[in-house]
């Protein structure tokens, strides 16, 4: 196992620098001007072509990017165009209210969707199944705009149970009470769109394995059914599910930038909607590598998971 995480740490290095160099290349693609963003409209074209030169972007895109390129190995990402703060600094400030998000989505998403699931295939072709069938679609093919937009109009402005948005009530004493009370919402969202894909995972899964061989031999054996399902049937279809894990971290991180939008979340997401509609180049490329660090280590996740879970697999 130590062999094979450091391989796939060692594969990881170079998939990071291929995403730089896409992602560096497709931003100075990208139509518009940060200098414009961030000087007087009335300046003339020789103040724009001074603060072009400050920022450095008056150097063709290869160099520039080697120069980011060696910042990094420095540990530094540069510093922000609007703000002139340091990456590492803005991104910091976010980081952590963008994984409270996702990590609260992907346990309520499995929350909603293992049982649910195995409810459906132990009921095939019933009623139930085919209401969680549709729920399922239902949460899969909603945007994830649309269920916020929605969830605010019901849960806060017309029954008053939960909050529009942000993080704390304004004056409040902001404990924990009152940043769980905020986060019901925008986490139930969140956890919608994945929560339907894993309860068909779990239905698929559960059915392959209802009609296992042992399955029937428990049941031949004289186990009560609830026992059957629980102890043989779920323990074994969760295994692929599991591994589903790490893999739903790049949707999560994806929704996150609208949920956090909708909802005022002063996550990641919002960072990164702000620093587009200011051409913020160096914030978009480190949310970019912070984002795919998280995507490989879900992936790396996944795999340890799968190990754990499943003593038949073994890495070497």
């Amino acid at each position: 196992m130590q062999r094979y995480l450091a391989r796939r740490l060692l594969i990881t290095v170079p998939i990071l620098l291929g995403i730089t160099v896409l992602s560096y290349l497709i931003l100075s693609l990208t139509p518009g001007d940060p200098v414009q963003m961030l000087i007087d409209p009335n300046a003339t074209q020789a103040d724009l072509e001074i603060r072009r030169r400050e920022l450095g972007l008056d150097d063709p895109v290869a160099v520039r990017y080697v120069k980011w390129l060696h910042e990094l190995l420095r540990g530094n990402l540069g510093y922000s165009f609007s703000t002139g703060a340091p990456v590492t600094r803005r991104i910091g400030e976010r980081v952590m209210p963008t994984l409270t998000l996702t990590v609260t989505a992907l346990a309520l998403s499995y929350a909603i969707a293992v049982p649910v699931g195995m409810v459906a295939a132990t009921r095939r072709y019933t009623w139930v199944d085919y209401a969680a069938t549709f729920v399922a679609f239902l949460g899969i093919s909603l945007p994830t705009f649309f269920l916020g937009l929605a969830g605010i109009y019901v849960f806060a402005l017309r029954l008053r149970w939960l909050p529009v948005g942000g993080t704390q009530t304004l004056g409040g004493d902001g404990g924990l009470l009152d940043a769980l009370h905020h986060l019901i919402l925008p986490a139930t969202v969140l956890a919608a769109a994945g929560a339907g894909a894993l309860t068909r995972y779990v239905r698929s899964s559960m059915l392959e394995v209802l009609g296992q061989d042992y399955v029937r031999t428990a049941r031949a054996k004289g186990l009560a059914e609830r026992l059957v399902v629980r102890r043989h049937a779920l323990r074994n279809a969760l295994i692929p599910v599991v591994t589903l894990a790490g893999l739903q971290i790049p949707a999560l991180l994806a929704g996150a930038v609208i949920t956090e939008q909708v909802f005022e979340w002063p996550g990641m997401g919002r960072l990164t909607i702000e620093a587009i509609n200011q051409r913020d180049y160096p914030v978009l490329m480190g949310i970019t590598l912070i984002t795919a660090v998280f995507v490989a280590l879900g992936n790396l996740l996944a795999d340890i998971t799968y190990s754990i879970v499943d003593p038949r697999i073994r890495y070497d």
